[in-house]
């Protein structure tokens, strides 16, 4: 298993759709266990494979689901995403807050659909099926969303996007060949320090 890092918006593959996956076999086993462990390292609740520079439709995730009172750790390869209305009340900035480890050190709120389902397959061509609502659906979403080629900054709203691109500009989030690697560079999250 091994770290990879993690690419940083502006980075072209987190901005073009993701493709199917359609070779099952080591090579896949293989990168699902690192995105696990780069995960890990990242201090991060989900990962996508554009996030590590792989186009592929696979995501990871890792975190507790408050609303079920469980621990959930899985793979979705292939995903279709179905879920409720996202609500047209503005985001709630204690409430509503996402952050991205492909956007590091910044946080902005965005309102998500409560409830979703996702269905797909595993690293073993196996079909699986998640309903979750609350702060693990928005965690679905979002990964989702990476392999469509949309970050959660690219679906704030106005007010909060004209702070997006302030700080776009300021970090440097709007050129290619940006990237952390967890586990060795400094977390941008501030993560046990």
């Amino acid at each position: 298993m091994a770290i990879h890092p993690i690419v940083v918006y502006g980075e072209p593959v987190l901005h073009r759709k993701a493709d199917p996956v359609t070779e099952f076999g080591d090579e896949l086993h293989t990168l699902v266990a690192d995105m696990f462990e780069t995960l890990a390292a990242s201090n991060g609740v989900g990962l996508a494979a554009p996030q590590i520079g792989v186009g592929k439709q696979i995501y990871v995730y890792d975190a507790d689901d408050e609303v079920a009172g469980v621990r959930r750790r899985g793979v979705f390869i292939n995903p279709v995403l179905v879920a409720s209305k996202v609500p047209t009340t503005n985001p709630d900035p204690s409430e509503d807050t996402e952050g991205c480890l492909s956007v590091p050190a910044l946080d902005y709120p965005l309102k998500r659909a409560d409830k979703v389902t996702v269905t797909g397959v595993d690293e073993n061509n196996q079909r699986v099926s998640l309903s979750v609502e609350g702060w693990f659906a928005r965690i679905m979403q979002h990964e989702f969303d990476h392999l469509q080629g949309t970050l959660y900054v690219d679906r704030l709203d106005t007010r909060w996007a004209k702070r997006w691109k302030k700080e776009q500009k300021k970090h440097g989030y709007n050129v290619p060949g940006n990237s952390w690697l967890p586990g060795t560079d400094p977390d941008p999250f501030g993560h046990g320090q």
